[in-house]
């Protein structure tokens, strides 16, 4: 087996074009530009690019002239931007805003069972005590995010009690994989989908999550199980392509590139040496569906739990998403931020 290599500057310049293309984009406060923009975000991390930044608070910095929208745990992902433009700019409302974000979900978002947070899309009751693999991005790793920059205890510990109970209710501890979604009234996962995506969502956030942790925490073993035997289910799952198909394990499903995307970034972070040649593959794969323009392509649309298999698979993937413009940032990021396993020439 062969180490996987990639060029650096063909990352940097892959890096560009997508932040470009994604700066192009129309966006409202939501989850959409909320990973959108947590890709321009790493970007900035990556490259240094003060463009990157120069971008983020301009946008930001009008919307707010406009109002926010009414809270919701999906729009928490938008908390994401705030840490990074604290960050870089020094600016207290950046943080306040972060804030204001984690106080919406300590004291006001809708929980079930043992706090669980409620899947929801706006500011109401959209799907009464349900799990989405989703908001594991969208709330748990930015509340553990900001509950390690601020030293907040009652923060991370919220954050860690969402990661258990959604590895509880969504992965499966036959195949690996996680489930898109749990109904705690119905006591199942509704379609029991294995989405791709979904299982992106949960990889990439339990690896980010992995690393903030130490060995000394509880949850770094329950993290490092969870994520070990979920890419051990997804490489046997990749396609000649090197890519994931939007049901994971049906053949007949289209491949997905924001789903690829997330689960390269995870395979990428965690850095299993036997798992240099499907790392190679992804990286073909995934450049292979960047265009010149930066569009990231074979992007499923915004998906809720379907009825059934057929449903995933007619799912459009037509237009450029901000998720898949996201995603794929955070992989090259990932690329160039763990070149203890990446070695590049």
């Amino acid at each position: 087996m062969r180490k996987f290599e990639c060029n650096e500057a063909e990352v940097k310049e892959a890096i560009d074009r997508v932040v470009r293309r994604t700066m192009n984009m129309d966006f409202t406060w939501n989850w959409s530009c909320g990973v959108a923009f947590y890709g321009i975000s790493k970007a900035w991390e990556a490259t240094g690019k003060q463009e990157y930044i120069d971008f983020l608070v301009h946008w930001v910095d009008e919307y707010l002239e406009l109002g926010l929208p009414p809270m919701m745990v999906n729009a928490c992902a938008m908390g994401h931007t705030m840490l990074t433009l604290h960050e870089a700019t020094g600016d207290a409302k950046y943080l306040d805003l972060a804030l204001m974000k984690a106080e919406y979900l300590q004291k006001e978002a809708i929980r079930f069972g043992e706090g669980v947070f409620q899947h929801t899309v706006s500011s109401k009751n959209d799907f009464p005590e349900q799990a989405w693999a989703d908001t594991l991005f969208m709330a748990a790793y930015f509340l553990l995010r900001l509950g390690f920059k601020l030293d907040n205890k009652a923060y991370i510990d919220d954050a860690l009690n969402q990661f258990y109970w959604h590895e509880e209710y969504l992965q499966d501890t036959k195949t690996n994989l996680f489930y898109h979604a749990w109904d705690n009234v119905q006591g199942n996962h509704l379609s029991a989908i294995y989405w791709g995506r979904a299982n992106a969502w949960a990889a990439y956030t339990m690896a980010q999550a992995h690393k903030m942790l130490n060995p000394f925490m509880p949850m770094w073993m329950q993290l490092g199980g969870a994520l070990g035997d979920q890419l051990s289910a997804l490489v046997r799952l990749q396609t000649p392509d090197g890519l994931w198909r939007t049901i994971l394990n049906d053949e007949t499903s289209y491949e997905e590139t924001s789903a690829s995307a997330g689960i390269a970034a995870a395979m990428t972070i965690n850095g299993h040496p036997m798992h240099q040649n499907y790392m190679a593959r992804a990286y073909k794969g995934i450049l292979a569906n960047i265009d010149e323009d930066g569009s990231v392509r074979n992007v499923s649309a915004g998906t809720a739990v379907m009825y059934t298999a057929d449903d995933y698979k007619v799912i459009s993937k037509k237009r450029v998403q901000g998720w898949g413009q996201g995603l794929t940032l955070a992989y090259l990021v990932a690329l160039l931020q763990n070149k203890e396993v990446v070695s590049s020439i």
